[in-house]
């Protein structure tokens, strides 16, 4: 059975902290740097990111199965930090947090993980047999990399349309 506990990932963007901000904070574009999100949308009322507010994410497993969840977002400081929570039965609770400190030429961003409730063992087994899992950390990992490279790419690409 596989543990989980927390995780980092960083990379500089050469853009400001509240244009990569607004990038990660509008969770609907989540599917565009997200190697594992297929579709994300707000739900009960909420039109951008405040605490509370709450949304629900498509995910999808190497195996092709989907699974939906309804992560609470936990803090929303424009510039400086994003995180949310996701509750799943049987996946315990993860907080996903995106902190931006400004740096000479851009931003660095930390996307970051931390489990606050483990997986059960019923949860390891359907990620591994039923979803075909793999080792989770490892893939938690490399989807943090895709999702900062790909945030990185907008950001930079966004911030040069501006400068024109």
């Amino acid at each position: 059975m596989q543990t989980l506990d927390r995780d980092e990932v960083s990379t500089v963007v050469a853009a400001p902290p509240e244009a990569v901000y607004a990038l990660i904070a509008d969770v609907t574009r989540t599917p565009e740097f997200s190697p594992e999100v297929s579709s994300c949308r707000w739900l009960d009322g909420a039109a951008g990111p405040a605490v509370g507010a709450r949304f629900e994410a498509v995910n999808g497993s190497a195996a092709g199965k989907t699974w939906r969840n309804r992560p609470v977002v936990t803090v929303a400081d424009p510039g400086r930090e994003f995180a949310f929570v996701r509750t799943e039965p049987f996946a315990g609770s993860i907080a996903w947090r995106y902190r931006f400190e400004p740096v000479e030429n851009g931003t660095r961003v930390v996307e970051s993980y931390e489990v606050l409730r483990p997986v059960s063992r019923l949860g390891w087994f359907v990620i591994e047999r039923v979803f075909r899992g793999g080792d989770r950390r490892a893939a938690l990992r490399d989807g943090m990399r895709t999702t900062l490279e790909r945030l990185r790419a907008a950001a930079e690409t966004r911030s040069d349309a501006v400068g024109r």
